[in-house]
Parts: structure tokens; C-alpha cells; sequence
């Protein structure tokens, strides 16, 4: 009997704990509080609740779907409670990321970030689960681009004859609200055209091709775009399958061995390295950053999450840590100049524009000489 599920992740920042730091231990308990009673009474099949940062994740497992909308409901009034308990502690950014005042069926477009996909359970199903902090959905751009097209990253590209045929990319326009398929590799350098302008080109899931089996799946949400002005930074989330004609576990991992430069940081305004860490390391304090990912490693069962495993708690990553660290150190030192800072284009929705109408009246026209 084919055993088919559901994962969830659905993520928010409903307060933080010091600033942008950390999630307080209390809104982590009403969180738990809320999952275990979901699993008791037969909502969702399993659970585990993630965090990074100021950002708690629902990982979950259910048998509804994906949109399904008491999953999203379910989520939804998880982040509410969490929100109640932030106020009352007065934390950082209560509900910043619930940007409606009801929930209207699903939470896409309402401010959570959602990463979904219906699976038939393998035989061997390991998954991981990416959190990111102080960054925008195009950061899982090039790690996905590597894990599965890269034959210097991916080996099973070369190895492996059922990589061979490649992998369809689901890619997203942020801006014109639209969507496009890549064949890879056959296409791959027409889709780094576009994935290469990561705040606007976003992929939102990996296909494989042999039988259209579902690889990787990512939030695509942008605060800014749904709420018209900076509300916080978007702090994405990913889950990808692996093992058996998919990238090993190794070979996913492995992108993340280079700090490479993202979008957001302070303010969500600045350019800075994705720092892989382990979960003790997951609370940015240095300019609110630099921006973090780690990552939670399971086998599924029946629909269970065998674990967590701190994946990135690994000493070979330390390379990557140092570099995330050095080049925090250079950018720091450009202050508020480009391209440390964000280009003018992207700081459309920071807070840049009310100090442009506020000097509106101080330009004046260059005389001709």
C-alpha cells in the first residue's frame, strides 16, 4: 500500500525576543502546546517545531493536501496565540508577520511563509528542512541550482543514470505574478538568467523529470510585495527530498560550504553571507546578522519525523563560517554605501522612499552653464 502524506512547513515572526534575536522560550511553548494538541486529535500526523532567529516553523505532516484549509487555519491561530503571548511580553515585532486581521481560507498572501508537497513515502524518504533568517526567498536560488544541476556539486548528476534525464524548475516572477518551467539542463542557462536576479526570480519547486516525482519545494513569499512597504524581512523556508535518483544528503548539503552573498541583513536593506549553523548558533545579534541557515535533517516513517539531526552542527562547515565571517567584516566597513547597502531599485519598499518624499522639496533643477 502506497503510503501518501503531505509536509508542511509554515513559518512566522510574531515577536522577537530582544530585537530580532531570538523567539522567547514562552511563544515556543504555546507553539508545542498548539502542535501537540493538533496531533491528539488526528489534525496532523506529526510534527516538530523549528526556529531560527525570530522565526518559528510549524514542520508538519497531515494527510489533507497541500493548501489544505484547516492546515492553514490550524497555522494561522498557532501564530494568534504565539501573538497574544508576545504582547504580553512586550516583544519585538508582535504579529509583524500576520498582515490580515482574519484568516480568509489560506495564508498565502497573508504574510507566513509556506512550503508545501504532497509525497508518496519511499521506501527511504530522508528530508530536509532549510530555515533561513535575515534574507529573501531568492536565497535558496543558488543552492538549488547546484544540488541539481551542478555535476561538480551533485556527482549523481554524472553517476547516477536516473539523474541523467535532469530536472524541471518551477520558477516564479515575484513582480509580474507569473510562472515558467525550465527543463534542465537542457535549459539551463536561459533559467540562470533569471535566477540570477534572485529578488525577483525565485524557484518555488524541483521536479524530476524521469516521472515528474516532486524533489524540493520553497516559500516564495515577499512581505513587502503583499504589504506595499517594508514589514521585515521574508526569512524563507525549504525542504528537500533525497537519496534514491535525487541528490544524497551530502550532496545537498554541500552548497552551503560557501558563504555565499544574499539579500537582507539590517533592515532587510543590506547584502551579507548565508552563515550555515548549527541550532545553538541560530540567533543573529552582530547588524542584526549576518543572515543564518540551518538546517533539520529526517527519515520519514509512515508519515513521522525521525529526528531532528543538526545537520550543519558539523565541523566540516566551519570553512564556511570563517568565510561568512570575513566577508561580514569586508561589507561591514562599506557602511551605508553600495553594494553592502541594497541598490535604490531594491530599497523600493524599505523605508527609503518616505525620506525621498520628505526632501522632495529641497531638489532643485541644475541650471544650464
Amino acid at each position: 500500500m502506497v503510503e501518501k502524506y503531505t509536509l508542511s512547513i509554515i513559518k512566522a515572526d510574531v515577536g522577537g525576543d530582544v530585537g530580532h534575536s531570538s523567539v522567547h522560550p514562552e511563544l515556543l511553548a504555546k507553539a508545542d502546546e498548539q502542535l501537540a494538541k493538533a496531533k491528539k486529535d488526528g489534525l496532523i500526523v506529526d510534527y516538530c517545531r523549528g526556529l531560527v532567529g525570530d522565526d518559528t516553523a510549524l514542520i508538519m505532516s497531515h494527510e489533507h493536501g497541500v493548501d489544505a484549509p484547516n492546515i492553514h487555519e490550524f497555522a494561522w491561530k498557532t501564530f494568534e496565540a504565539m501573538t497574544e503571548v508576545a504582547q504580553k511580553l512586550k516583544q519585538y515585532g508582535a504579529g509583524q508577520d500576520l498582515l490580515s486581521t482574519a484568516f480568509s481560507g489560506n495564508v498565502r498572501g497573508m504574510g507566513p511563509g509556506v512550503a508545501e508537497m504532497d509525497i508518496e513515502e519511499r521506501k527511504a524518504e530522508p528530508l530536509l528542512c532549510f530555515l533561513a533568517d535575515k534574507t529573501e526567498p531568492g536565497a535558496w536560488n543558488m543552492p538549488l541550482y547546484k544540488m541539481f544541476c551542478d555535476p561538480f556539486t551533485t556527482a549523481g548528476l554524472v553517476i547516477d543514470p536516473s539523474m541523467h534525464d535532469g530536472f524541471n524548475f518551477e520558477v516564479h516572477d515575484l513582480i509580474e505574478k507569473r510562472k515558467i518551467i525550465f527543463s534542465c539542463p537542457e535549459e539551463a542557462y536561459s533559467m540562470l538568467a533569471f535566477i540570477g536576479a534572485p529578488g525577483r526570480y525565485v524557484i518555488k519547486s524541483v521536479f524530476r523529470k524521469e516521472d515528474g516525482m516532486i524533489a524540493a519545494s520553497t516559500s516564495t513569499q515577499r512581505l513587502s510585495l503583499i504589504a506595499g512597504k517594508y514589514v521585515g524581512k521574508d526569512d524563507p523556508v525549504m525542504m528537500v527530498r533525497c537519496q534514491n535518483g535525487l541528490p544524497a544528503v551530502g550532496e545537498a548539503l554541500d552548497p552551503f560550504a560557501h558563504a555565499y552573498m544574499v539579500a537582507g541583513w539590517m533592515r532587510g536593506s543590506h547584502h551579507g553571507p548565508m552563515m550555515p549553523v548549527g541550532f545553538e548558533d541560530s540567533t543573529p545579534t552582530r547588524f542584526d546578522g549576518p543572515p543564518r541557515v540551518v538546517c533539520y535533517g529526517f527519515q520519514m516513517a509512515n508519515g513521522n519525523f525521525i529526528g531532528p539531526r543538526d545537520m550543519f552542527a558539523d565541523v566540516s562547515y566551519d570553512n564556511a563560517r570563517a568565510e561568512a565571517l570575513w566577508a561580514a567584516d569586508y561589507f561591514r566597513k562599506q557602511g551605508p554605501f553600495e553594494p553592502h547597502r541594497l541598490s535604490l531599485e531594491d530599497l523600493e519598499y524599505t523605508t527609503m522612499p518616505k525620506l525621498m518624499e520628505d526632501l522632495k522639496s529641497k531638489w532643485q533643477p541644475e541650471k544650464d552653464e
